[in-house]
């Protein structure tokens, strides 16, 4: 995966350096709408306008967009204000009708991110294209559907690439719409260092109130850039008027975020890595609790075994949860953190005790984590 090549998007005056700030409505619903907010954008240096002209919907007879309706007032904002341009596609007729209309950057939407014959279509229709495209995670936590997205758009010749990171959709309670679940854009990053990372605080947030803290969290994990949903009047937007904020807000908000150092070199090396070698340290105590901990699990499956008894003990359960979770809050610890800790560990007790209990040769038994 590290051997996809990945350029600089190829747009004139337009600097990739962090962080890429990419702003509009969630629609674009009327010109003068669409202008006046491209205008106020672009008076605070914002050079690249999104906007959504085809807009996917849980359910119909909700407001679908404009479609190519929409198109000739982009050119508009592009000739007037001078900024790029740039909308979702979902199919490849969004595709050529975005490239006939000089479209300047185009993005997979996470919902066709989540469909690999969609993804391929899109390919299809980008070959002999030379213009930036970003893919948006699927909207299910799965972090090789939205490597294989990327891969197919970049076998399509595409190597203006970037990736945007919108959140994950979850039945558990949150305070996000789309839960932001770091690790998987931290593991992107790591499987292709090279693909930038925008962040979309809108889509994770769902409500204006959380965009600094999502944006916040997004600078300080080095990610690239944010492209967030912009609206002259959000509250009377056709489509997710919650998550929008005005360009005035938008320009307050990326001024007050705090741009950490991005190299390790900018800072004292000594305090660094004494700080990792203290990590290391616990680290290596855990593997070897974990260790302890599995090998008494073992013998816990082998005495249910011989006693003819059930794996899983729900009351048990409940309260190895419930007093975990009190330990945890008295120590200031993140309940919904240590919660998932003993869950995953628990899931992995119950697998090792099922493979005791249905092996045919339980004396000899050796723990051995499975694939």
């Amino acid at each position: 995966m590290k051997n996809i090549e990945v350029i600089p998007w190829k747009l004139e005056g337009f600097d990739m350096k962090r962080p890429i700030i990419i702003a509009g409505p969630c629609s674009a619903e009327t010109e003068e709408q669409t202008l006046q907010t491209a205008r106020e954008l672009a008076a605070f240096g914002i050079k690249i306008f999104r906007a959504g002209l085809w807009k996917p919907r849980t359910r119909p007879g909700a407001f679908e967009g404009v479609g190519v309706a929409g198109l000739p007032w982009l050119q508009k904002v592009k000739k007037e204000t001078g900024m790029y341009v740039g909308v979702e596609v979902a199919n490849a007729n969004h595709v050529f009708e975005a490239l006939k209309y000089g479209i300047d950057v185009l993005w997979i939407g996470a919902r066709t991110t989540a469909n690999p014959f969609a993804v391929q279509e899109i390919a299809d229709a980008l070959k002999g294209a030379n213009i930036p495209v970003m893919v948006k995670n699927p909207i299910n936590p799965d972090l090789d559907l939205w490597v294989g997205a990327i891969e197919r758009i970049s076998r399509s010749g595409i190597k203006q690439l970037a990736a945007i990171h919108r959140g994950f959709s979850t039945y558990a309670p949150s305070e996000f719409r789309n839960h932001p679940q770091w690790l998987i854009p931290m593991e992107l990053r790591r499987r292709m260092p090279q693909i930038p990372i925008i962040t979309d605080p809108s889509h994770i947030s769902g409500n204006r109130s959380l965009l600094r803290e999502v944006s916040q969290q997004a600078m300080d994990l080095n990610f690239d850039g944010l492209i967030v949903e912009t609206h002259i009047r959000p509250d009377e937007a056709w489509s997710d008027a919650k998550q929008q904020i005005t360009p005035q807000q938008l320009h307050e908000m990326v001024d007050s975020l705090q741009y950490r150092k991005p190299k390790i070199e900018d800072v004292p090396r000594t305090v660094l890595d004494d700080l990792r070698v203290k990590i290391d340290d616990i680290d290596n105590q855990l593997i070897d609790l974990l260790k302890d901990r599995m090998k008494i699990s073992k013998e816990i499956g082998l005495y249910k075994l011989e006693n003819n008894i059930t794996i899983l003990q729900s009351r048990r359960y409940n309260e190895v949860i419930r007093d975990r979770n009190e330990k945890a809050n008295r120590k200031g610890l993140n309940i919904e953190f240590v919660s998932k800790i003993f869950e995953t560990i628990h899931e992995e007790s119950v697998q090792l005790q099922s493979i005791v209990m249905n092996s045919k040769s339980n004396g000899s038994f050796i723990y051995k984590q499975q694939p």
